[in-house]
């Protein structure tokens, strides 16, 4: 492949969303494993679930709704 003397430069713009989805897991997570009765598993399976937690929230609203 030749090389013709451009280059690219990509500009990634997602920093904040990064930073509001790692606060939306972590909140997340304490909230799944303030209601474990906190053994080991138990502790796995609330992280697991607060990786997961927008699903638990559409799977709900459509509920909701009827859907």
């Amino acid at each position: 492949m030749e090389s013709s003397g451009r280059t690219v430069r990509v500009v990634e713009k997602a920093g904040p969303w990064g930073f509001f989805f790692l606060l939306a897991y972590i909140g997340a997570a304490i909230y799944f494993i303030s209601y474990s009765d906190g053994s080991f598993w138990a502790v796995v399976l609330g992280l697991l679930q607060a990786a997961v937690w927008p699903v638990y929230v559409i799977y709900y609203t459509l509920a909701l709704l009827g859907a």
